[in-house]
């Protein structure tokens, strides 16, 4: 095995092949080939492509068990065409460049005729003859360039804010694609203002003043970013270019949603205008919309960026709402001075940031719903007493409709996950490691012993990711120390925990007394396992589930069951708490802290999908898909759905994936993946829909 960066690879027997894997965000592609192969290192710069490591191999022909969607380049780089699933390409003997968009980004560089075969599990691509093949691969994690410090001061932070940018790589619309967006400095609240050399922002002419305030700094942070944009103070809030266009951001749906509407827009209309570069793109929502729209997209794609903005906000938007993707996240970001510190965080994901409109919940309510909830059912919870009373200060952030909520800052959310700074920053620090995701199942209690003998088959290998999963049962203190401390990718939790921590055999051991853990991600199925959890992020965890109070087993049961199916297709877990909440009434005591992006596995078609059959009649169905964003799919991936007869491109998270099928239509689409559907309002499965339900 070869280690270059975060890239390794090796080599397999039975069968044949290479597997390439990302060491640090734990995903993987496999390359079959007919006979073994044996990789030769070679500098990554001999592709004249971006990747981090490169290998060669003799082989005739190259298997990967997925459609990825593969663009082939001429030796100049140039697109000629894109092969998507039921496709096939033959071209004669030159040098091309096939990029395949698999979870890592590859490139495989040859001089040989090619020909490039689909199906709905695989790609094929065939040589003349045995050829000499160069394998480039390109981890999709990103790093930040530097770091700035920060004072309190509204103009300092506007200073810090307008490095963001710099962190393009493009000012094209193409940056639209979140590969094409690194990572922004991190920032760190400090006496001084301090920027590293470097990290300038574009000149892009377009600059957002904004009066010197916390609030109007933290909203605009992720359009400054898009924009390429230098932020300043001044008396009204409103952008300005250097071609003396001016577009005033006090409307009177108020300044932070104003620049919520400019960011969905010019990212949205960026989408639309990129394809005309795009060889063998063919978007729905630019079909849909361009014969109606005031700008001529063709014109305006080699345009500068300011030039762009300008055609773009003279578009209405309720012109073009209806085909706005959903917004991934909205994060509601408490106005102090620490939470400063997870803005480049949040501007990563593109989230739209809003200063809290949310409301104290009164801690007595959440106490008395507890209990009412226990004495309701008669069941046993997850705890050995009841209900302390809660010294936690709840808020309750204003809904909205991007697909995940998250909440920064000191008190407990209820309706989103709570981020905190020190949880990103584990991310970034996540060390390299090779060999299977590992996952760690303890169950402490044996009257749970239900759920622990339920999820042990959930966990399981799929073809292209292998996983290893330990079980434990009635450990010890000394024995769940142990356990944090060796190194897991997720820790499934099933029993008691308290006041003082986690019930073992022997006594309680409290998580908060540990000083590093090596556990990247949990669920702490057991009540009040909150205060657990926040001290297994501040020792060294990304993210994880918890309980906010008592819950009740059976209740556990499901929501544990649900949740761990969700990962296990590939969900972040944000997501995947959020779709199991329909699960169970018991689903408003859980909540996510920590980086909720994080997915334990990958899918694998590449993206966790959700979809919803309404039958209509006549042996006809409505099938409504949501594909989720992740860390390595944001604001701006395009998604090829594999419906018979659909050819086009569809924005991720899109409001427009429905579809109307036959019987054999969809029962085709269900064989595809194991997926979540939901059906009746009932959460199931692809596999089990397709057999019991059609």
């Amino acid at each position: 095995m070869n280690n270059q960066e975060t890239i390794s690879w090796t080599r397999t027997e039975n069968p044949p092949g290479i597997v390439v894997i990302d060491e640090i965000d734990r995903c993987r592609c496999t390359l079959h080939t007919p006979s073994p192969a044996t990789p030769v290192p070679i500098a990554a710069d001999r592709l004249n492509y971006p990747v981090d490591s490169a290998f060669t191999i003799r082989t005739s022909a190259i298997t990967v068990p997925m459609v990825p969607g593969v663009n082939i380049r001429n030796a100049e780089g140039a697109v000629l065409t894109r092969i998507e699933e039921g496709a096939d390409e033959s071209r004669p003997p030159d040098r091309y460049a096939l990029e395949l968009s698999t979870p890592l980004k590859l490139y495989l560089v040859v001089d040989s005729a090619v020909s490039v075969s689909t199906d709905t599990t695989r790609t094929r691509i065939e040589f003349e003859n045995v050829a000499t093949v160069a394998i480039g691969a390109r981890s999709r994690h990103q790093s930040p360039a530097g770091t700035v410090v920060t004072t309190d001061c509204p103009t300092d932070m506007m200073t810090a804010v307008s490095t963001f940018s710099s962190a393009l790589k493009t000012t094209a619309c193409e940056r639209s694609y979140p590969t094409l967006r690194g990572h922004p400095p991190l920032i760190e609240h400090g006496e001084t203002l301090d920027v590293p050399e470097g990290l300038t922002p574009p000149e892009t002419g377009i600059t957002i003043e904004l009066p010197p305030k916390h609030r109007f700094v933290y909203a605009v942070a992720s359009l400054a970013y898009y924009l390429g944009a230098r932020v300043r103070p001044g008396s009204t809030p409103v952008i300005l270019t250097s071609t003396g266009f001016e577009h005033r951001l006090d409307s009177e749906r108020g300044v932070q949603a104003e620049i919520e509407r400019v960011l969905k827009q010019v990212l949205f209309l960026d989408c639309l205008t990129r394809t005309t570069g795009e060889a063998g793109i063919e978007l729905y929502e630019r079909r849909k919309l361009e014969a109606s729209l005031p700008i001529a997209l063709p014109e305006l794609y080699d345009r500068s960026i300011a030039d762009q903005l300008q055609a773009y906000l003279s578009v209405p938007y309720a012109d073009i709402e209806q085909y706005v993707p959903n917004w991934k996240i909205t994060s509601h970001v408490a106005l102090c001075p620490d939470t400063i510190e997870t803005i480049p965080f949040l501007v990563n994901d593109l989230a739209v940031i809003r200063t809290p409109e949310c409301k104290q919940v009164d801690r007595h309510h959440q106490q008395i719903d507890a209990i009412s909830e226990f004495v309701r059912d008669g069941a046993m919870t997850r705890s050995t007493m009841t209900d302390t009373i809660d010294q936690r200060e709840y808020v309750q952030p204003e809904t909205t409709e991007s697909l995940e909520q998250v909440w920064v800052g000191d008190a407990t959310p209820l309706g989103a996950s709570k981020a905190t700074s020190t949880a990103f920053r584990n991310r970034l620090d996540r060390t390299p490691t090779d060999g299977d995701i590992t996952i760690t199942v303890v169950c402490n209690e044996p009257t749970m012993a239900e759920e622990c003998d339920a999820i042990d088959g959930v966990y399981d290998s799929q073809s292209d990711h292998p996983l290893t999963v330990r079980i434990h049962r009635g450990l010890s203190t000394d024995e769940l120390a142990a356990v944090f401390e060796r190194p897991t990718d997720f820790l499934h939790y099933i029993g008691h925990i308290d006041e003082d921590g986690f019930r073992c055999p022997n006594g309680r051991f409290d998580a908060r007394t540990l000083d590093t853990v090596d556990v990247d991600a949990f669920f702490l199925n057991a009540c009040q396992s909150y205060e657990q959890g926040m001290g297994i992020i501040d020792a060294g965890a990304i993210g994880g589930v918890v309980t906010l109070g008592n819950v009740i087993n059976t209740g556990a049961v499901t929501i544990g069951y649900s949740v761990a199916k969700l990962l296990n297709c590939g969900f972040p877990l944000r997501a995947a708490l959020n779709i199991a909440r329909r699960e169970s009434l018991i689903s408003n005591k859980y909540l996510v802290v920590g980086d909720g992006s994080l997915a334990i596995t990958q899918s694998e078609s590449g993206i966790p999908i959700l979809g919803e059959i309404t039958p209509t009649g006549n042996e006809r169905f409505e099938l409504d898909i949501t594909a989720y964003p992740t860390t390595h799919t944001g604001m701006g991936t395009i998604v090829h759905p594999f419906i018979d007869g659909e050819t086009e491109y569809r924005l991720l998270s899109s409001n427009s994936n429905s579809y109307e099928l036959s019987t054999a239509e969809i029962r085709r689409f269900l064989s595809l993946e194991r997926i979540p559907i939901i059906m009746d309002d009932d959460l199931l499965w692809s596999d089990a829909v397709a057999l019991n339900e059609l």
